[in-house]
């Protein structure tokens, strides 16, 4: 999946390259420009897009991984919580039986 989203995003920034490129070429003639200021702006867009792309999901969404991250830390502190008050049940039923 990796290198899936890393080669699509490849794809994509050369595409947005070369979108670029047009853009720019018809922003320099004073008739076309209106046509290229957009397209420019489309380029930049879809730069942003495919570094997105290469970049890992928790670069990106770091705050959905972070919500997942701490979601497992809670459920561990919940569950090694309740191995501690199992233990600590068990040995003080063992030290009511030495009295």
């Amino acid at each position: 999946m990796r290198i899936l989203r890393g080669t699509g995003g490849a794809l994509l920034w050369v595409l947005a390259a070369v979108l670029g490129l047009v853009a720019v070429v018809l922003s320099v003639t004073i008739v076309l420009a209106p046509v290229g200021i957009p397209l420019f702006l489309l380029a930049r867009r879809l730069f942003g897009v495919a570094v997105r792309l290469m970049m890992p999901r928790s670069v990106t969404h770091p705050v959905s991984e972070s919500k997942k991250s701490l979601s497992k830390a809670g459920k561990e502190a919940r569950k090694s919580g309740q191995q501690a008050r199992a233990a600590g049940t068990k040995t003080l039923r063992k030290a009511r039986k030495l009295r």
